[in-house]
């Protein structure tokens, strides 16, 4: 059998994976020098053109250096082509480090966490997807998960072959909707492995006659489709350090303040966690999405979620106790998602009085005590502008990755500016 060729991969500011191919044989001096790449390639918009005010022009040149450890074989059968898939850091030309690189963004923000707080994170995407072309069924059915197949066994085989641990595989509530989960990881393993998952998923839907979306929606009053982010946080021995029974929702100090960075900058943080031009059709209250900027335990509205535990079995409650963050979904660059959180998180943890701890509210907290908390942006412009408010935030960027990204998200907007709610959903969900 012949080597497969190789493709070496980014992800833009759109949240598309892009990239080069090169033959099998060059694999090793791929590995060392890298592929050809350019600065305006980050300028390009989720519809395919440049946009205007990018920083980015006509000149200069970058290298995608792949990292050898994010190799997947994507193949659909022994008799199929197949493909060596590589993720790269976008790198200067000699090879060091390029200041707009979104995956060079999280690896900053990894080291920058664990030299500021002495603890590691531990993460997790969890994806939902609409699977079209299958029969309609009832929300979380056998029925459902058996008119999936062969898709769905095939997805948790080829996951599993390409190293992504896939943990559950679910039909969901909304129409032909499905969830797949996969192990938590060190943080760069998690936001490479979302986005190589979304490209499996698309391919194998593709090569079993059907069409995988991963757009916050699919119609107007339709259900919504997101990415929770799962965070925990251990100490040097890999010990958990987010429980502690005796606080308000068994929530731990650096926990707690670990929150109040998020909450704090969570205008902000939208901006890049759901930055599509619908992405806030989806983020409102009775939506079961983020209906607030709040803390609460076990609620769906909660812009912060505190996990449930279980006992089950002897489980250790303090080895599942996590965070999600549930304000994202899959038109974000997840290098971007992640490295966003763990700056806030990181923000709160050191802050000091400037953070002050938030309210925990509880699993029983109704409408009347969740009335006064504060509402997300309501549009991606007004989160767009939150970010520009936001000296915090904005700080943690290169000028030049900054005014693109505003550039790009603006030129979105632009874009589908002239349409109805129907036809600027459409719009978005062909893309993803």
């Amino acid at each position: 059998m012949n080597t497969p060729d190789i493709f070496v991969a980014t992800c833009d500011l759109a949240g598309q994976v892009k990239g080069r191919g090169a033959p099998g044989e060059a694999y090793g001096s791929v590995l060392r020098s890298g592929l050809g790449w350019v600065p305006a390639n980050l300028g390009i918009s989720a519809f395919g053109t440049i946009a205007p005010g990018s920083a980015f022009g006509s000149t200069g040149d970058l290298r995608l250096m792949p990292d050898e450890a994010t190799e997947i074989t994507i193949a659909d059968g022994p008799a199929t082509t197949r493909l060596r898939v590589l993720v790269a850091d976008q790198t200067q030309a000699d090879g060091t480090d390029w200041d707009c690189c979104p995956r060079t963004f999280l690896r900053r923000a990894i080291s920058d966490f664990r030299e500021q707080t002495g603890l590691r994170v531990i993460a997790t995407f969890e994806h939902e997807f609409v699977l079209e072309g299958l029969p309609q069924s009832a929300p979380f059915s056998l029925r459902r998960h058996l008119d999936a197949d062969p898709f769905g066994p095939d997805l948790l085989r080829l996951l599993t072959d390409c190293g992504l641990a896939p943990e559950n595989w679910l039909p969901e509530y909304g129409a032909n909707q499905f969830e797949i989960t996969v192990e938590p990881s060190d943080p760069l393993t998690a936001a490479d492995r979302a986005v190589l998952l979304r490209e499996l998923v698309r391919d194998l839907a593709i090569r079993r006659g059907l069409r995988a979306s991963f757009a916050p929606l699919q119609e107007p009053n339709g259900t919504g489709t997101g990415v929770h982010v799962h965070i925990s946080l251990v100490d040097d021995g890999g010990n958990p350090v987010l429980l502690d029974a005796n606080r308000p929702g068994r929530l731990s100090e650096v926990g707690s303040r670990f929150s109040a960075g998020i909450l704090r900058h969570a205008e902000a943080l939208t901006a890049w966690t759901a930055p599509s031009p619908i992405s806030f059709m989806r983020l409102a209250p009775d939506r079961w999405s983020a209906g607030g900027i709040f803390l609460a335990e076990r609620n769906r509205e909660a812009l912060l979620r505190i996990c449930p535990t279980s006992s089950a079995g002897g489980s250790a409650p303090e080895r599942q106790f996590n965070l999600e963050y549930r304000a994202a979904d899959a038109t974000a660059n997840p290098w971007l998602t992640l490295g966003v959180l763990l700056r806030a998180g990181m923000s709160g943890i050191v802050g000091g009085d400037e953070y002050p701890e938030p309210d925990v509210f509880p699993e029983t907290a109704g409408p009347a005590e969740l009335n006064d908390v504060p509402r997300l942006p309501a549009t991606l412009q007004d989160a767009l502008l939150a970010l520009e408010k936001d000296q915090s935030v904005r700080s943690w960027f290169h000028p030049d990755l900054l005014a693109t990204y505003l550039a790009v998200k603006r030129h979105e907007l632009a874009h589908v500016a002239a349409l109805d709610d129907a036809a600027r959903i459409k719009a978005v969900s062909d893309v993803y």
